[in-house]
């Protein structure tokens, strides 16, 4: 006859081996705000800004839910979003209501969301991951947080083969650039604001990583905001007189007509030379896929030549 002591070692050996199967599958993540575990990959995810929309993409997963749906088709595009997904609101101000309706068992969001950390985590369980904050590298950071996605969606390999495809295409634009002896002149990257005034993106940004890559040197000698760029004027590039200029769509409409009869723009070195060139909306805060794009797109223009105007 067991004794009561005997009687409670094997009612607590049975609790603990009950659950056992629950602890081996469960697995923990520490993030900006605290920590998540997930029992399982999670399958049904929302993501509220368009760098984890984009890393969720590349692992071949389809988030039932993004912010600024729409606007992710005009200013990101690449990967493609696929028909279908919820708009969930704005990125500044998802809507809870329209986020909890589609029960997701995920929510990937960033610190900027982080007064209302608390009440993403009353609808599903939240990953905190800012690719663009003081102090960060971006490209490195969008690095972590595609495999640390991958980690939570057991798609490692898918990760793993993404960051090797972008390693390879920068060795190959980087050579397509140095046999066509295009590497010696820096290269200011800019979007246009108005006739008078561009954002340049710096040697913090998440365009740097390509520029490095590509073996280009950036003709803008100064840090900007943790995002990556500053608002200058035109006046402010006349001094890098061996520059190229990139001019990354989109641009105000009327803006070739007008810079054609502007001396802030006629006179500047780069323009008198044609060295001008203009390429597709590429996002300048996303993951890491837009280091690839940037790099295939920018090689081609170089290759292709430039002109004393942007459209």
């Amino acid at each position: 006859m067991c004794t009561r002591h005997e009687r409670l070692l094997q009612l607590w050996i049975a609790l603990l081996l009950s659950a056992l199967p629950l602890a081996a599958g469960a697995a923990t993540w520490q993030h900006e705000q605290g920590s998540l575990t997930l029992e399982e990959p999670p399958k049904r995810i929302v993501a509220l800004n368009w760098a984890a929309t984009e890393a969720l993409l590349l692992l071949g997963v389809t988030p039932v839910g993004v912010a600024d749906r729409d606007g992710y088709k005009v200013w990101v595009g690449k990967p493609e979003l696929p028909d279908g997904v919820a708009n969930v609101g704005t990125r500044v101000a998802p809507s809870l209501e329209a986020i909890a309706q589609l029960e997701p068992d995920l929510i990937v969001t960033s610190s900027e969301m982080a007064p209302a950390a608390n009440l993403l985590e009353r609808i599903a369980p939240t990953y905190v991951v800012s690719v663009y904050k003081p102090g960060s590298r971006p490209f490195a950071k969008a690095r972590d947080m595609l495999t640390t996605l991958a980690d939570m969606l057991d798609r490692e390999d898918r990760a793993r083969a993404v960051l090797a495809d972008i390693e390879q295409t920068l060795a190959t634009q980087r050579a397509r650039l140095e046999q066509a002896g295009l590497t010696e002149r820096p290269v200011a990257l800019v979007n246009f604001l108005d006739a008078r005034h561009v954002r340049i993106y710096t040697s913090n940004g998440l365009y740097q990583s390509t520029l490095n890559a590509l073996g280009l040197e950036n003709a803008w000698p100064n840090e900007g905001n943790y995002w990556g760029f500053s608002v200058i004027g035109l006046e402010a590039l006349a001094p890098y007189e061996q520059s190229r200029i990139v001019a990354i769509s989109p641009t105000p409409p009327g803006l070739s007509a007008t810079l054609a009869g502007s001396p802030f723009w006629t006179y500047l070195p780069a323009v008198e030379r044609e060295q001008v060139y203009q390429l597709d909306a590429v996002w300048p805060f996303g993951g890491v896929y837009p280091v690839k794009r940037l790099a295939v797109m920018l090689a081609d223009s170089l290759l292709k030549g430039g002109s004393g105007n942007v459209r």
